[in-house]
């Protein structure tokens, strides 16, 4: 069977073409389960407008995400039914200035509060996170200064 499936944050689109696309999701009912990153390609318009911000064909300049925050962002909102999702779509929301789509009314997105499945996933995102500072960040330990010398130690 075909799992049909949505590109986010290919060049032009906006967070706010990603909340009004998550909104006709919704109000379609469909709910996505496979959403791709979008990844240049060779040979791509899509590809040249990503690396230089400009369309080959127009000339105009277009919106491109590249940063990995706004990637996520635009990806979460095609999953806005994800509880793991919940606070960075709540955060996009916000900041776009609609709050209009957070509540318990039936054209909402989220609701006001974090379901206890996104509290638990944004625990278990945070136990998991990696502190490089804080620990060692997976290198084996050095035994000294050029170790196959001549007369060098042993351990």
């Amino acid at each position: 069977y075909l799992v049909p499936y949505f590109i986010a944050s290919h060049p032009g689109s906006r967070v706010e073409d990603m909340i009004e696309l998550a909104v006709f999701l919704k109000t379609h009912g469909y709910r996505p389960r496979q959403v791709q990153d979008f990844i240049p390609a060779p040979m791509d318009i899509a590809t040249c407008i990503y690396h230089t911000g400009i369309d080959p064909l127009t000339m105009t300049p277009v919106d491109t995400v590249k940063k990995l925050r706004d990637r996520q962002t635009q990806r979460a909102l095609m999953q806005f039914f994800e509880p793991r999702n919940w606070f960075v779509v709540h955060k996009a929301l916000v900041d776009a200035g609609r709050r209009d789509l957070i509540g318990s009314a039936k054209h909402c997105l989220i609701p006001a509060t974090p379901s206890p499945e996104a509290l638990a996933a944004k625990r278990q995102e945070a136990t998991e996170a990696t502190h490089v500072h804080a620990e060692d960040a997976g290198t084996e330990p050095t035994i000294g200064y050029r170790p196959g010398r001549k007369g060098a130690r042993r351990r």
